[in-house]
């Protein structure tokens, strides 16, 4: 079983919830942090030292209070720790319930496990640890990730940036231009028209104003 893991948790009774699990599987070293600033600074310390955390557990929304954070999220804490130390293992645990985001942490930053917040979330995070160890992935019983049919394509980044520039207002014709002031290939407005079609056709819509209200509803962006 794993002896090292950092708990990344602002809610008391969450945290508290985690460590016991931990406790039960008999985890020797645990270490817990409200911040995610403070949770990539354990980390950094353990690298330094040559004894590095071999999992991390976060949540994904972290609140906002009087101490000024330069990491806002578990994604983003997520991010920085896998820059700072590919090999981590890393467990999400968290209210969130939208497919479309807990699909896009899978593929996109590769976790090892989510946990949805819930009644029975305390032997769900010890099955979810278990799997991870033995080198499987995991996801709560009660969530069921979208399966691929003929229609449907994966969302990249490259996807999530357009549709975040539709979302703000930005016209299909003027992206091309947005891409290019920063650096983002491809960014011509054949390559920008051929992946918002796709990506209407693969959510099964009309226009781009029903394109962005889906892409929100499933949590895409």
């Amino acid at each position: 079983m794993f002896s090292k893991i950092l708990i990344a948790e602002d809610h008391e009774s969450s945290n508290f919830s985690v460590q016991k699990v931990l406790e039960d599987l008999q985890i020797p070293n645990v270490d817990h942090v409200y911040y995610c600033d403070d949770a990539l600074e354990q980390l950094k310390k353990t690298l330094a030292i040559g004894s590095p955390y071999e999992v991390l557990i976060t949540d994904l929304s972290f609140e906002e209070d009087h101490k000024k954070q330069m990491i806002k999220d578990g994604r983003e804490l997520i991010k920085c720790c896998r820059d700072l130390y590919p090999e981590l293992k890393v467990i999400v645990f968290s209210g969130e319930h939208r497919i479309g985001v807990i699909d896009l942490l899978f593929k996109e930053f590769g976790i090892n496990a989510y946990v949805k917040k819930a009644r029975s979330d305390s032997k769900e995070l010890k099955k979810a640890i278990e799997a991870v160890y033995n080198g499987n992935t995991y996801f709560s019983h009660d969530l069921k990730l979208p399966t691929k049919s003929a229609n449907t394509i994966e969302f990249s980044n490259y996807d999530i940036i357009l549709l975040k520039l539709l979302s703000d207002g930005i016209l299909q014709k003027n992206i091309p231009k947005k891409l290019q002031e920063q650096n983002i290939y491809p960014n011509s407005l054949s390559s920008v028209e051929k992946r918002i079609n796709m990506m209407k056709l693969s959510l099964a819509v009309k226009n781009t104003e029903e394109l962005i209200a889906s892409s929100k509803n499933i949590g895409i962006i």
